[in-house]
């Protein structure tokens, strides 16, 4: 595998890590349709425990089956595919070596009352399962957001000592933060800026609205333009170290397709690292999926 200048520019930012660790993001950064560009999708399927198995497959059956996710992912050229601990056990001897991983190792569902996540995987079964990096949800502005960032500095201390790399799921919820609050520009920029601290090599954040929630932030967000969501984009971006970690942003609930390629066309065109896409993608029949992901690949490399 020759790495490319872009790829080699990315991983110069990371200036403490060993080769191992490099190496699996040189893995994910090169990897299918998009490897070598700097921009990837990553197919994340851990809705299952979040909203449980029928508001998540029941719309297209086949996707009940683990091994679907594996093959989507292969067959469509992405760059990785993320999924909790049971999910990539059921495929990782068939698909061994086919498409980079990451282990997500902590993970809620649908009926808790509280705002955190149980971890549900270990560096142990990230190494066993071959997995490139380990995936980890934090929800900044929630109660126990503390022990969130305990657990993360640990298993991401764990992680980088034997060559794997971390993704942090930053959502801010919770405390006195309002709905409108969750998906603000300066919580969402603030947000990722936490994920980046926390030694996070991969950010994943939701797609910020032009809204402002923090009283004491006004005053700096009056002169940033904020007007185009590739512009709010880019302030994300630059909040994470000026652009020196790797972004990519959620697909979020399902959506029009039309919507869906808007929002790859403004990640692109304000400098993020691409998209990391589930629900828009599974919860559409194969066929149309396919043809939804060949699309945003031609998007990120600048010919849609």
């Amino acid at each position: 595998m020759k790495i490319t200048k872009a790829v080699k520019a990315i991983l110069s930012n990371y200036e403490s890590d060993n080769p191992g660790t490099k190496a699996n993001l040189a893995r994910i950064l090169m990897q299918g349709q998009l490897g070598g560009t700097g921009k990837l999708i990553i197919l994340p399927v851990d809705q299952g425990f979040e909203h449980g198995p029928a508001r998540s497959f029941a719309v297209n059956e086949p996707a009940y089956d683990p091994h679907y996710h594996f093959q989507i992912a292969i067959d469509a050229g992405l760059s990785a595919y993320a999924a909790p601990l049971g999910m990539i056990e059921a495929g990782a001897d068939t698909f061994a070596g086919q498409i980079p991983t990451i282990l997500k190792v902590n993970s809620s569902n649908s009926w808790a009352t509280s705002i955190n996540q149980a971890v549900t995987g270990t560096v142990d079964d990230a190494l066993r399962l071959g997995c490139s990096a380990i995936g980890f949800t934090i929800y900044p502005g929630a109660d126990d957001v503390f022990d969130m960032m305990e657990e993360i500095r640990e298993m991401s201390a764990e992680a980088k000592s034997v060559g794997i790399a971390t993704v942090i799921w930053s959502y801010p919820r919770g405390g006195n933060l309002s709905k409108d609050g969750e998906l603000a520009l300066d919580v969402g920029a603030y947000a990722a800026h936490m994920a980046a601290l926390l030694g996070a090599h991969i950010i994943k954040v939701k797609l910020p609205t032009a809204h402002i929630e923090q009283k004491d932030a006004q005053k700096a967000y009056e002169k940033l333009d904020s007007s185009t969501q590739a512009k709010r984009v880019a302030h994300v971006v630059k909040s994470c170290f000026n652009g020196r970690r790797i972004v990519v942003f959620s697909g979020g609930a399902a959506k029009g397709a039309d919507a869906v390629y808007q929002d790859a066309r403004d990640i692109r065109d304000g400098g993020g690292n691409g998209s990391i896409i589930g629900r828009n993608t599974f919860q559409r029949p194969r066929d149309e999926a396919m043809a939804m992901l060949g699309k945003l690949v031609n998007i990120y490399k600048g010919k849609e």
